[in-house]
Formats: structure tokens, sequence, C-alpha cells
């Protein structure tokens, strides 16, 4: 029984057991539905999990919308309305859809949600169902235990956040702006995962800050001819030994707010003076959120795809290439000059999907409440500041004034290799993070 003096959130708490009951059962139902997204409308869409997200969230009164933007390309939002709604909004947000997978090179099959070794198994198991379905826990135990968050929540499941989120979050934004009325803070993936440091201290990163976008096709026009004879004009030539220019440069470091924040954090927790111009060094302390950090140091060019020809004996009088290119916060321009200059002028250089770099500070009641109820549930948690090297659907929400941060909170064991499941073979969250997770986030919507 509640003391009669008990808070509205802390009576709340026993409530959460149940959601941390349902949590791992949601996870693997999400898991099941197959929403891989080829980037081409050729995959299955998100309309069975808009579906399933949309009945669970009419079982405990709300009112859901699924909008499609496209055949099978289906979105679920639903309004919480709070105990004040006067008051600005907060929106939760997470995607549906998940990157292909070849069960052939997986331990267990991507798409079984099986349950091994302490973790739920599957494509989408950290990016992103498992926040998708610690919302559905929360949000279900709210709910039907008469229990309101503090002001309106608005819920959004998205499509197509691996493909840019055209169909989507862009499209909800551009299409129907009037369902995030009113929100002026969000909170979505890829943050709130914990880095332990020692015993006394584990790190939870918040995601502040993403770095911008350009993925580009580059094509370079040769001279078409017979594959015996000498051809001094080869497209193909032209074009690997640009990309192979492309992909061995090493862009300069730049230290950004949040960056700089983070290391400044991070030299704190180890009791050391961390050197900004022995990176590579500092790189070296964070295991495996390295891979995370260390690409948020300077921008980035990766060639991902390569075409070309049609028969062994024909040269082609053209060649193509794709390349996944992210920048800095306040260092697009210096991108797009490093780019051509490292190219050369036979190179055409197009967008393909291009979008901004985002960054907000860290601070504020809503950064307050994800510290206390970190610390709640883990004693030693410490929220930091950090930059994600990828991109999410908060770059859509950031164009209507929504302030932006990655807070999935997942309390990992150090030996897990976190960075290395986003889109990798045996993608999996621990039974444990799940509701780890269910009891941070039902103690943060209260305090929020």
């Amino acid at each position: 029984m509640n003391e009669p003096n008990a808070t509205a959130a802390e009576a709340g708490r026993g409530e959460a057991v149940r959601g941390e009951e349902e949590v791992v059962g949601l996870c693997r139902d999400l898991i099941r539905i197959d929403t891989s997204n080829h980037g081409d409308h050729s995959g299955p869409g998100e309309r069975a999990a808009a579906e399933y997200v949309a009945e669970k969230l009419a079982e405990v009164g709300l009112e859901p919308r699924i909008l499609e933007s496209h055949r099978g390309r289906a979105s679920t939002v639903a309004r919480i309305e709070g105990e004040d709604s006067s008051r600005p909004a907060l929106l939760i947000h997470g995607h549906l859809d998940v990157v292909p997978a070849n069960a052939d090179d997986w331990t267990h099959h991507p798409f079984s949600g099986e349950i091994a070794d302490g973790c739920v198994w599957g494509r989408g198991a950290v990016d992103m169902k498992d926040m998708d379905a610690m919302t559905l826990a929360v949000v279900r135990d709210m709910l039907r235990s008469g229990r309101r968050p503090p002001r309106d929540v608005v819920l959004a499941f998205l499509a197509d956040e691996e493909a840019g989120g055209t169909y989507g979050a862009r499209f909800l934004v551009d299409r129907h702006p009037e369902l995030f009325e009113g929100v002026t803070e969000a909170i979505g993936e890829v943050g709130g995962f914990s880095f332990t440091v020692d015993e006394n201290l584990r790190l939870y990163l918040v995601e502040t800050a993403q770095k911008g976008m350009h993925w580009m096709r580059l094509t370079v026009e040769g001279t078409a001819g017979h594959g015996s004879m000498t051809n001094t004009d080869n497209a193909i030539t032209e074009l690997c030994e640009a990309v192979g220019r492309l992909g061995r440069h090493r862009f300069p470091v730049r230290m950004t707010k949040t960056v700089r924040s983070f290391l400044d954090e991070l030299s704190d927790a180890l009791g050391v003076e961390l050197d900004p111009e022995d990176m590579d060094g500092t790189l070296a302390r964070l295991g495996g959120i390295a891979k995370i950090i260390g690409a948020t140091l300077r921008n980035t060019a990766n060639p991902t795809m390569l075409g070309s020809g049609y028969k062994v004996n024909v040269i082609p009088g053209q060649a193509t290439a794709h390349v996944d290119g992210r920048f800095l916060p306040g260092y697009e321009e210096e991108f797009l000059a490093d780019l051509d200059r490292i190219l050369g002028p036979r190179v055409r250089r197009e967008d393909v999907h291009a979008d901004k770099a985002v960054e907000t500070t860290f601070d504020g009641a809503l950064v307050d409440a994800m510290q206390s109820a970190l610390r709640a549930e883990d004693p030693i948690a410490r929220a930091v500041p950090y930059m994600l090297s990828g991109g999410t659907d908060a770059k859509s929400f950031d164009d209507l004034g929504i302030r932006c941060f990655g807070f999935a909170p997942l309390k990992l064991p150090p030996e897990l290799d976190f960075a290395g499941m986003f889109h990798g073979v045996d993608e999996r969250v621990p039974v444990d993070g799940l509701r780890f997770g269910v009891r941070v986030l039902d103690r943060f919507i209260a305090q929020s």
C-alpha cells in the first residue's frame, strides 16, 4: 500500500513492475514482424507493425491514428492528455522499420525474437524495437493504473527512418504538423545507454547532437569501346581512382561543442587530462563505444556501392559509385569543398539524400529528469552529452522547433559491443536492460 503522502510518481512504481513483465513480450512481437526497409518500397512495409502498436494503445483507451504515406508505409501517432495540458508537450518517437538481415549469417533467426543468453535476439533489438517496446510497456501500465503524465505526451511510431524518413517523420512533419501541436521537446533513439567506467561510475550517453548527411552518387563519363582495345578514357579507372582517394582520406579533427563537453566529462570520470592532440589514445580508453565517439571527431565519407558495365569485353561509357557522407555541425561547407577537391573535376557529385546536422545544449528540466530517473535506478549513473555519428528522425522534428534528445535508457553489460549491434549480425538486447529501461522511462515521464 502506498503511503498517504506518496507522490503520483512514486505511487506508480509498483505499476511499473507490470511493464517490466510485459516489455520482453512486446519486443519479441515487434521483432517477429518483418519491417525490412530496402529503401525502394520493395520490403514488406511497416503497416503490420503500425497496426500492432495501434491495437496495444487502443487497449488502454487511447485513440491512435495510422497514417500511410505510401502503400504499406505506415506510422502510428497518439496523444496522451496530461495533468496540465497548458504546458508544452513532450514527444516520444521511435521507428518501426529495420535494415534488412540475411538469416544465414545469424546465430538465431533475425525475425524470431528468440531469447538466449539473457538477451532478446533479432533485427531491431537495439535499432529500435527495444525502445518501441519500452515505450508501449510504460504507457500501457500508466494508463491501466489511472496515472497521467504531468503534461501531454505525443507518441509517434514511425516508418522509413532507415532510409532517411521521407515516408515517415518527414511526411508527418510536412503534411500533418498539427499532430505535434504544442510539442517543444522530444526523446528518441541512440542515447541513454551505459558505459561502465569502474565499480563507482557508469556514464549514460545522452545524444544532444547529430552529424548531417550527404548520401551521394558519383558519376564519371568516359569513352565506351571494345575491351580488347587500348582506352585512356576509361570511366571505371577514373572513378575507382577517385573513390580510392576519398576512401583513404582522413578528414581533420574538428572539436565541436558537444564533443568537447563529452571529453571534459570523460576526463573527469577517468581522472586524467585528455590530450586533444592524441585522440587515438583517448579512443583506446572507450572500448566498444569508441566506434561511435571516434566518428564524431571529424567529417567522414565512406564509399558503399559501385556500379558499371554490362559485359566483360565492353568498356562502359559511364561508371557510378555511392558514398555515405557525414559532416559535423557547422562544417558542411568545408566538407563539400574537401569532397570536390579530393574527387577532382572529372567526377560529377549529386545528392541522393541530404539532411542537416542538429545540436542542442545539455541543460534544462528535461535533462534533470533524465539524470534523476537514471540515478534512482542506478546509483552510480551520470548522464553525459554526446554526438551521434549517424542520423535519426530528430532531424525532421527539429524543423518544427522541437528540441530533440536521444534517450532510450539501457544499462548494458560492459562486455557487450553495443555499437556493433546497430545494423550488425546477431543484434540483441539484454532482457535486464529492457526492464531497466521501463523503470527509468516510467520515472522520467512522471518527472518531466
